[in-house]
């Protein structure tokens, strides 16, 4: 029996970086290549036209940012899987890309098997941040100073609630944070009981309104996706 084929859609305004994911993607049966583009509205409009599973993309494109790019992505295919494949490890970047609704976010320089292993994962519904991505993010979250929240409102949060706080206003559930951050359920689930008991909330909804509330970073968007 035939095994089903994740399709997947290359966005990168280099050729060279497209060839050789083209070359390394060829080689595995359940992933297929089905278009490239070297700007953002070319990758939009095969998305369109050719509904793929997933899309590869960078960050740094002329005719675009990153936030544009997921949303216009986002607009025109709602279920698309979107996996950041860049150079860029700015903690902004990440935090940006990541709260707009890409599904993953990995470096260029990641391993082969592991950046097959990324696909897969995300493809398959989970969230996947590459693990030196994950500890820049939470050194920077650590910090605060970049966040804008009001020091009385952090000061309830521990760094790692800090990290997890985002994560959910994206629309995360409980597995994808786990998997994301490398935790368990179970951890994932006592650090959002701890959460909403220090926001004084009741549900995961009300926990996002205080992040958008609280939260000015440049760049993101004002509506979670809940």
């Amino acid at each position: 029996m035939k095994q089903p084929q994740t399709s997947i859609v290359l966005i990168d305004d280099h050729e060279m970086v497209r060839r050789g994911l083209r070359a390394l993607l060829h080689l595995e049966a359940d992933l297929a290549i089905v278009g490239e583009a070297a700007t953002v509205a070319g990758g939009v409009g095969l998305v369109e036209q050719l509904t793929p599973h997933m899309v590869l993309l960078d960050v740094k494109l002329p005719d675009a940012t990153v936030t544009e790019a997921i949303r216009q992505l986002l607009t025109v295919s709602p279920k698309l899987r979107i996996l950041i494949l860049t150079s860029y490890a700015e903690d902004t970047t990440v935090m940006a890309a990541v709260q707009n609704g890409a599904h993953g976010y990995v470096l260029k320089d990641v391993r082969m098997d592991d950046l097959i292993r990324a696909i897969r994962t995300v493809a398959s519904g989970q969230g996947y941040l590459d693990p030196r991505v994950t500890q820049q993010a939470l050194h920077w979250i650590r910090t605060s100073s970049h966040l804008g929240v009001t020091a009385q409102g952090v000061s309830r949060l521990s760094p790692q609630e800090r990290l997890i706080l985002p994560l959910l206003a994206d629309g995360k559930t409980n597995k994808e944070i786990a998997v994301q951050l490398r935790l368990s359920d179970k951890t994932v689930k006592n650090y959002l009981a701890n959460i909403f008991d220090k926001l004084q909330v009741k549900r995961r909804t009300e926990a996002v309104a205080w992040f958008m509330r609280e939260s000015h970073i440049p760049g993101i968007g004002q509506t979670p996706k809940l």
